[in-house]
């Protein structure tokens, strides 16, 4: 089983850069295809980026295509998510997710689709 921490997450300025962290415990990241959801206030849960155990296959939402990149560094064991270009509709709580299995692009997008999540990081973007 493996624990999943985030970090990174503050008050930012529209237009602005900031870049979240998804460290793992208790077994090694490389074995599971990783993913970042964010939830706003009253909305539900949305999938925002995912990335294959070994970094070569990457999905993103249309919402954040372009602006946001996932990465991961498996000898560090931790997932990132760069986000550019912060807009106030990118204002959430985000979260890390994992899974042993490999995920489709359809499949990647669905909550159900991981077996490990973090607590989340407070992201808020001021215009």
């Amino acid at each position: 089983q493996v624990q999943l921490v985030e970090s990174g997450g503050r008050l930012a300025q529209a237009g602005a850069s900031l870049t979240l962290s998804c460290a793992a415990s208790g077994r090694t990241l490389s074995i599971y295809d990783m993913a970042w959801f964010r939830q706003a206030p009253g909305k539900e849960r949305e999938f925002v980026a995912h990335i294959s155990w070994s970094g070569t296959i990457t999905y993103y939402s249309d919402s954040v295509k372009g602006r946001f990149t996932i990465s991961r560094d498996n000898a560090d064991n931790a997932v990132y998510l760069r986000m550019n270009s912060l807009k106030p509709d990118d204002t959430a709580n985000y979260y890390c997710a994992a899974t042993r299995s490999r995920l489709s692009a359809a499949a990647a997008r669905n909550t159900w689709s991981y077996d490990y999540w973090g607590q989340g990081t407070q992201v808020t973007v001021s215009s």
